[in-house]
């Protein structure tokens, strides 16, 4: 989910709590923890509502001075509905940053991430990625995605959401600019090389 820079500190200090978007379809499930660049959100509601239905209450939940103004910001065709989506800033961990940094291996652990992996890899247009993925951003911590892509033939915008999916293993970590393997990576890897 995309939220403009200008919203962050309103929505981690809970100043903002409503959000709305306009969408050909739904984005977001209520319920659920989105990961965002103002941090980890949780959306407790989402609701289609009329323009004309947006209260004053709610524009100003959502940073807004009046309805109007929330009409006039919203993105996308005007027949798309528009979605009210009340949410909250989770300040916790993220889950996958702790198990990134969880480096102790079990054999259990080591055949659970062998296994996604494969699994991965069969799923793939792209044949066997997994390896040579983590294999490039342990040997190139912080270069450039797309020119971590192009090393290994492939386009940017696949390779990044190849990327997640390892990340959300705990296997990578993003950086500012690239990634680098992570400990929980490492310990993988360090633990193939035994083989």
């Amino acid at each position: 989910m995309l939220i403009e820079k200008r919203w962050w500190a309103g929505i981690r200090d809970g100043s903002i709590t409503v959000m709305f978007r306009r969408w050909r379809r739904r984005q977001v499930t209520a319920g659920n923890v989105y990961r965002t660049a103002a941090g980890r959100i949780r959306v407790s509601d989402v609701t289609v509502v009329p323009p004309e239905k947006i209260t004053k209450a709610d524009a100003r939940r959502a940073g807004y001075s009046s309805p109007d103004d929330v009409l006039a910001d919203l993105r996308g065709e005007p027949s798309d509905p528009v979605y009210r989506l009340r949410l909250s800033y989770v300040d916790e961990p993220d889950p996958r940053d702790e198990l990134a940094h969880d480096s102790a291996l079990t054999d259990a652990d080591v055949a659970a991430i062998t296994g996604r992996l494969e699994r991965l890899d069969r799923l793939s247009r792209n044949g066997s990625w997994t390896g040579p993925t983590l294999a490039i951003i342990r040997d190139n911590p912080g270069v450039r995605a797309p020119d971590l892509a192009a090393t290994l033939g492939r386009e940017t915008q696949p390779f990044k959401i190849d990327v997640r999916k390892l990340k959300n293993m705990g296997l990578t970590i993003s950086l500012t600019v690239g990634y680098r393997i992570s400990p929980r990576g490492a310990a993988y890897l360090e633990h193939l090389r035994g083989l």
